[in-house]
């Protein structure tokens, strides 16, 4: 193998999976390691950069980046049930914890002369008019509703994403001089561009809820429902009750919100029904947990076959049930099982089985182009569409997603808007900003806390059930104290700070092989990757992560390290005694809309 090439920052990247898996790259470790020093603030101005929401994100997020967190791979090789940091709720923390932050928001430049409109009040507008009203741009968002927040509003319940939060959080962006036009619903592309506006950011989401068109529906008026719809009456107290017996179907997280609802509007029993098998269904883990914990059951593997009724009244629905059978390329089909239609008798139906595109309000021949599917032809990175002054971004971009895609869609596309106004090539795009730093404070002694803490991930506490099933609006998670943010985040295992190797300074003792706690470092002849990897002191197995290869040493071996199960605990480090061995934080982050993102000759000429 090839020496490593630790001067590209993804290789380090790489190494810290939370950072890489989170699609705005916030650097988690960094801001775990603020919350563990008590500094909230500070904590959540590092997530506010990043991912601009994270009181919202704290509660809600898909939280991508736990899956990936070193913690349950490290864990799982001890034999130890596998639980990533909670690495969602401890931003929580963060945000719940801090003092006032509005002095530390972004200076407003002088207004630039460019006007930018962004259709949509969610979360990837409101990312680009955070980007880009620093900046001086004249930036005005359109919604439809009163208050800003899109989806983030109208879709997720009060229980678990309190209002306040919402405002706040929407409310530090419109104060930087944001022009928010509430209640004006764009009803004509070609009548928004003729006003004049220099470029247009469409982040309207995917307003349009799939129906289910079988035997039945269309006699029924009453009390069957469109999820995300029959959500946000909710939210904003057009609906305040449901009939006892629910069914909701769908798997995805769209559910779980509505079966959660409907047993603090009424429900007493309450099921959801899916076509696919539990482990199948598209809802986060935690989120069927908590239906689940409520008291909700989830039926797999019935399709809808009927809406039964009696003269429009809904009395029931009937399913087939049916098995899942494979192919032998992995391919599922669902089989009927040959048992006989089981009938669910109900008062009220949820339809949660999807959301879809929809542009009415985009004319034809305005020169977008839209592919067979509904979606915008876009550039993937650049998010500029056929009409080369508009971007699109979130879910009315590339389909439904969720909200951390969708802020991290909004940052691209404000790179995009700022270097398209500049007169700069969208399809280049910013190298991030990197940098290695020592950690070394003396002899063995760190500027961070190594010492790996052998604590089980610590459960949130949540709200008495008779008091959170009582009301809508009463928070079901009441996030963590301070004492057991700390020791939370105490289970972080820094995968930021970088162990770097100098192949100069090593006499290949193999002391740091002797004090490895998880055998991650060999000394041995090197050869073809697939051949090395099975001849380390443990075999590195997860190919998804690099190997760390020296250049050839004195003896003519390489030093080889396995970055999958390193523990960042400094042990080599400490141990090497000619300093071969460092202890290096690497910092990573995504270049934003501004000067930086543009050519240096370029902002030169302009100044």
């Amino acid at each position: 193998m090839q020496p490593t090439n630790t001067a590209d920052p993804a290789y380090f990247h790489k190494v810290v999976d939370c950072q890489l898996a989170c699609p705005a790259h916030t650097p988690v470790p960094e801001y775990i390691r603020l919350i563990a020093q008590g500094r909230y603030a500070d904590a959540y101005m590092v997530n506010w950069v990043s991912n601009v929401f994270p009181g919202v994100l704290g509660r809600t997020c898909d939280r991508p980046c736990e899956p990936a967190c070193r913690r349950g791979r490290v864990e799982q090789s001890n034999g130890s049930q596998p639980e990533p940091v909670a690495i969602c709720r401890l931003k929580r923390v963060a945000a719940d914890m801090k003092d006032d932050i509005r002095h530390r928001m972004p200076a407003i430049a002088p207004r630039n002369g460019k006007r930018v409109a962004c259709v949509g009040a969610g979360p990837a507008s409101l990312t680009v008019a955070r980007d880009l009203a620093p900046l001086g741009y004249e930036v005005t968002v359109f919604d439809g509703e009163a208050k800003a927040g899109g989806f983030i509003r109208s879709q997720i319940p009060r229980f678990r994403l309190p209002e306040s939060v919402i405002d706040e959080e929407t409310g530090y962006i419109l104060d930087l001089g944001v022009e928010f036009r509430s209640g004006q619903r764009i009803d004509s592309m070609k009548g928004l561009l003729a006003q004049g506006y220099d470029a247009v950011f469409v982040g309207c989401g995917a307003p349009r809820g799939r129906d289910l068109d079988i035997p039945g529906r269309r006699e029924i008026k009453e009390n069957i429902h469109i999820g995300i719809d029959w959500l946000a009456s909710v939210s904003f107290g057009h609906i305040t009750s449901i009939g006892k017996r629910v069914i909701v179907l769908g798997g995805g997280n769209t559910a779980m919100d509505c079966c959660r609802s409907s047993r603090r509007l009424g429900g007493t029993d309450v099921k959801v029904i899916v076509r696919s098998g539990f482990d199948e269904m598209k809802a986060s883990p935690w989120e069927k947990e908590d239906a689940q914990h409520e008291g909700i059951p989830i039926i797999n593997f019935h399709v809808p076959k009927t809406f039964e009724h009696d003269n429009g009244r809904l009395t029931g629905m009937t399913f087939e049930v049916v098995r899942a059978v494979y192919d032998d390329k992995g391919r599922r089909s669902l089989v009927p099982t040959g048992q006989p239609d089981v009938l669910v008798e109900c008062d009220a139906v949820l339809i949660a089985v999807g959301q879809e595109n929809a542009f009415p309000w985009i004319e034809p021949d305005c020169g977008i182009a839209f592919d067979k599917w509904g979606l915008p032809v876009l550039g993937q990175e650049s998010l500029q569409s056929t009409l080369p002054n508009v971007f699109f971004g979130g879910d009315a971009a590339f389909g439904p997603k969720n909200i951390i895609t969708a802020v991290a869609q909004g940052h691209e596309a404000a790179v995009s808007i700022d270097r398209f106004l500049h007169g700069e090539d969208v399809a280049q795009r910013p190298a991030p900003a990197t940098k290695l730093l020592s950690q070394k404070m003396g002899i063995h002694e760190w500027s961070f806390d190594n010492d790996v803490s052998l604590d089980a991930r610590f459960k949130v506490p949540w709200a008495k059930a008779e008091q959170a099933l009582a009301s809508i609006r009463v928070e079901v998670e009441l996030g963590f104290d301070a004492a057991t943010a700390f020791k939370e985040a105490s289970r972080c295992l820094n995968c930021d700070v970088q162990t770097v190797f100098t192949r100069e300074a090593c006499i290949e003792c193999d002391a740091c092989v002797d004090i490895c706690p998880m055998d991650c470092i060999t000394f041995t002849e090197n050869g073809e990757e697939a051949d090395l990897r099975q001849r380390l002191n443990a075999p590195a197995l997860n190919l998804a992560q690099d190997l760390y290869v020296s250049a050839e040493l004195k003896t003519g071996r390489v030093l080889v390290k396995d970055e999958d199960v390193c523990l960042h605990c400094g042990l080599c480090a400490e141990r090497c005694p000619t300093g071969a061995w460092d202890m290096q934080k690497f910092l990573l982050t995504t270049t934003k809309a501004g000067p930086a993102c543009r050519n240096p000759s370029k902002v030169l000429e302009a100044a």
